[in-house]
């Protein structure tokens, strides 16, 4: 009873391959998922790898190979004022200095509104310190590049010195104030996903 089951399946299953061999190679099953595409090339939502964390890309930024050397990444944000542009920057595990320094920095490319002073504040997440920023005012020219060239007022400017194992990690958003203010949300739910 045995060998005539074995006599009936076998030449089922060499039937069964053959019939795979014949389909395009578009249309066979794979054994293994496609391999992951390069992180300037994935769809938004997904994570955007650092060295030595990660943090969610949020959905709809549309995230590209940077135009600095000195950036790590980068991501257009659209929005209703127009769009706004995402720059994080990583200088090496200590490097780029204190988080103080950087937000004064920042607070220093942007001539604040009258009375709207700058608004600050600081969590912790997973072991990580979270050290953030955001002025709205007339964004001035950069002196490093990569900036805007005459003064653009009605903007605003988030940035947020993340701190931990392996860091410090940079991120940086600036343009019109509708549309960051519109990001605030995202930029919070990113900041708050960073682990190792």
């Amino acid at each position: 009873m045995s060998l005539l089951r074995w006599t009936v399946l076998v030449p089922l299953l060499i039937a069964g391959a053959a019939c795979g061999a014949d389909r395009p190679s578009s249309e066979r099953p794979t054994a293994e998922p496609p391999t992951a595409q390069a992180a300037g090339d994935r769809a938004p939502g997904e994570t955007l790898a650092l060295p030595g964390a990660a943090v969610d890309r949020p959905a709809g930024w549309v995230f590209r190979a940077p135009t600095s050397s000195m950036r790590l990444a980068e991501a257009d944000v659209p929005g209703p004022g127009g769009p706004a542009l995402l720059t994080v920057f990583f200088f090496g595990a200590g490097g780029g200095g204190g988080a103080e320094a950087n937000l004064e920095r920042w607070a220093g490319q942007i001539e604040a509104d009258p009375g709207a002073g700058q608004e600050r504040a600081t969590f912790e997440v997973d072991g990580y310190t979270v050290s953030t920023i955001a002025v709205s005012g007339t964004l001035l020219p950069s002196r490093m590049g990569g900036g805007p060239t005459e003064p653009t007022p009605g903007s605003r400017l988030l940035g947020a010195v993340v701190e931990g194992p392996g860091g410090p990690w940079f991120f940086k958003i600036t343009g019109p104030a509708a549309t960051v203010t519109a990001a605030a949300p995202a930029f919070d739910a990113m900041l708050r996903s960073v682990r190792p």
